[in-house]
């Protein structure tokens, strides 16, 4: 239960838990800064008009990037 809660995944990636933490950590700190020109081009569109789709299109691209694919979760 432990290994397919915390390690299968990553292992399925190509990565340790502490390399996946960070990983994910760093996705989760860029999609929120883009949550946030999101909400402010909302307010003003004239601010952040790229922002967010471009930090979307450059994590897709480290994400496709990276090691296999590892099945859906249920």
């Amino acid at each position: 239960m432990l290994d397919e809660l915390f390690l299968e995944h990553p292992r399925a990636v190509g990565e340790t838990y502490l390399q996946h933490q960070r990983r994910a950590f760093g996705f989760a700190g860029r999609l929120i800064a883009a949550g946030l020109a999101c909400a402010l081009h909302a307010l003003a569109p004239g601010l952040f008009v790229r922002a967010a789709s471009a930090t979307v299109e450059r994590l897709h691209d480290e994400m496709t990037r990276r090691g296999p694919v590892a099945a859906p979760a249920e």
